[in-house]
């Protein structure tokens, strides 16, 4: 009973605590979970050596079918999404932004589906390597916890999963 109480107490509170944490400007106050444990190395991980690297079965990038229709997710079948404030081979996400969508980090192979050709990374400015489709950084939501999950999707108008051609779905 107590549970509950808090629960539909905290609910609130905790989702504007996140959604401050997702819209690309940090907030000092935020406290999000960790990325989802198929997902990415932690962002606080040095950027040196292969713990800075997703493994590589993660890094073949495929479509999968979710309720959102074919989206583009690693090869642990983990939804991978876009940030609109980015640009072609630059993160525009920091701080508390990268605990609450950690990136894909890596160099991506193609799987199911995908057009290799719209394959492509580039160095962040901690020195890793994140992986990029059709130009777009690619990152996950925390919130995600299983495969097919697509609970970032449309979070502040801003992060969007994307489709075959590398664009942001329902945009």
């Amino acid at each position: 009973m107590l549970a509950r109480r808090i629960a539909r107490v905290a609910g609130p509170a905790l989702c504007l605590i996140l959604l401050g944490a997702c819209s690309g400007t940090p907030s000092p106050t935020a406290t999000v979970a960790t990325a989802p444990a198929s997902g990415p190395t932690s962002p606080s991980e040095p950027a040196s050596g292969a713990a800075s690297q997703a493994a590589p079965a993660t890094l073949a990038l495929k479509l999968a079918d979710t309720s959102l229709g074919s989206i583009l997710v690693d090869g642990s079948g983990m939804t991978l999404y876009l940030f609109t404030k980015d640009s072609p081979g630059t993160s525009a996400c920091s701080g508390q932004c990268l605990v609450a969508w950690p990136p894909l980090r890596g160099t991506p192979t193609a799987g199911s589906g995908v057009d290799d050709s719209k394959l492509g990374s580039f160095t962040r400015t901690d020195g890793t390597t994140q992986a990029t489709y059709n130009g777009w950084p690619l990152y996950y939501w925390q919130g995600d916890t299983a495969p097919g999950d697509v609970s970032g999707q449309k979070v502040n108008s801003v992060w969007f999963v994307l489709d075959r051609d590398g664009d942001p779905v329902g945009k």
